[in-house]
């Protein structure tokens, strides 16, 4: 009889190997051949595939790829499996993804040479609780990006957190639908930041210790312009007090030290029920784009900006004299919690064509100053002796229409 239940054990032993692969789990764990049983996975994977990371510390030298639909890369937490590119020798960055479909959960990424995570031309792509870092802290030598999905649609950011990147730690360029919901960025130069693209949610983030908190950026000389439905709302933006370390040349090495939410050269972008707060330079800032542009398809001025619901605290006590000098040169003290540059086109400027550029509702400020100010920039620089900043709130009250939800394809 002891014999008999023997063998049935045995027969069902054999059974659970044949239909699961293996008597353990197929979750690949940290070890001195991980990036081959990683990268062969990558390879091998089929549409549906799960690939598993287990707890621990993985140490690459080279950049992993993933060109599959529909797969997903699963570990065990985002701060328990790291995948550590501190001694990388190859690769511009730690993750390409160039496949439509993958979702990436629960795990960190962290040192890499170049940006941690990149998504090029996906159709769906879903970060969920996932972390990048440089561990060193904010330096010039930190890769530009932590998350890095450009020309791709459905983007779902959601419970991630982004530490360290020398341009942005959470970025979406020329890219539609996009949700960025619950996630943190800290010690970025920017970091949350929304370029050339359309259809964005902002949503419940917490974005503190930047040089700016959330930047919703238009750029030209790119394949998609004219960035516009961009909502920013019930996000923490705070003492975003990080000196700005961009490399010479990076265009968000012109951000102001210590700005909260800065919106330039978009369309339709309402910025609703945020606490912005401790931000030195401003708390809400919109401007045009100063720089020159070839590009005669570019509008490098904002309109249909709407601001509201909003509360703001000790914002503007201490502008960058250097990066926002058009701030610090019309304005003296602490400065309003909301500027708005005041460029417009010149048929606006004299007066013969009118459009709804900043739109205010109902915001809370603790300043005794204005709380917005119109810097009126186009006749500082036509005519200074007419020139007089505007800090009327009520010439620019209004309504507009609420940003609609963004709804993926899936969905």
């Amino acid at each position: 009889m002891r014999n008999f239940l023997s063998k049935i054990i045995l027969i069902k032993f054999f059974i659970f190997i044949n239909l699961t692969g293996s008597l353990l789990s197929n979750t690949i764990q940290p070890g001195p051949l991980s990036y081959e049983e990683i990268q062969k996975a990558l390879i091998l994977s089929k549409p549906g595939d799960i690939i598993e990371l287990g707890e621990g510390i993985f140490e690459f030298e080279d950049g992993l790829s993933l060109d599959v639909n529909n797969v997903t890369i699963s570990g065990e937490g985002i701060n328990k499996t790291i995948l550590s590119f501190k001694n990388q020798k190859s690769g511009a960055e730690g993750l390409m993804i160039t496949s439509n479909g993958v979702t990436l959960k629960d795990f960190a990424v962290e040192d890499t040479i170049g940006d941690a995570i990149v998504v090029k031309g996906a159709n769906g792509i879903n970060f969920l609780r996932v972390r990048t870092e440089w561990t060193g802290g904010p330096k010039e030598s930190n890769g530009a990006y932590g998350f890095y999905p450009v020309q791709s649609t459905d983007v779902l950011i959601d419970g991630c957190i982004a530490i360290g990147a020398s341009d942005a730690g959470i970025y979406v360029g020329q890219s539609e639908r996009i949700k960025v919901l619950n996630s943190i960025a800290r010690y970025n130069v920017a970091g949350i930041e929304i370029e050339n693209s359309f259809y964005a949610e902002v949503i419940g983030n917490i974005s503190e210790h930047n040089t700016g908190g959330i930047l919703v950026f238009d750029l030209p000389d790119l394949p998609q312009q004219g960035g516009h439905h961009i909502l920013l709302e019930n996000n923490i933006v705070r003492n975003n007090d990080t000196e700005n370390f961009a490399p010479e040349g990076n265009i968000v090495g012109n951000t102001p030290n210590g700005t909260g939410i800065m919106v330039m050269a978009n369309q339709f972008v309402e910025i609703k029920n945020n606490e912005i707060k401790n931000n030195a330079t401003a708390g809400i800032l919109i401007a045009s784009y100063q720089d020159e542009a070839e590009d005669k398809n570019y509008n490098p001025i904002a309109s249909n900006i709407f601001i509201h619901g909003n509360s703001l605290i000790n914002n503007g006590f201490n502008v960058d004299k250097i990066r926002a000098s058009p701030i610090s040169e019309v304005t003296n003290g602490k400065v309003p919690d909301i500027i708005w540059d005041g460029v417009v086109p010149f048929i606006e400027w004299i007066g013969l064509r009118s459009s709804q550029r900043i739109i205010l509702g109902d915001n809370y400020s603790d300043s005794d100053t204005p709380i917005f100010a119109n810097l009126k920039l186009m006749t500082k620089y036509l005519i200074s002796s007419l020139h007089k900043v505007d800090t009327n709130y009520e010439n620019y009250r209004g309504e507009l229409n609420p940003i609609r939800p963004v709804i993926f394809e899936k969905d």
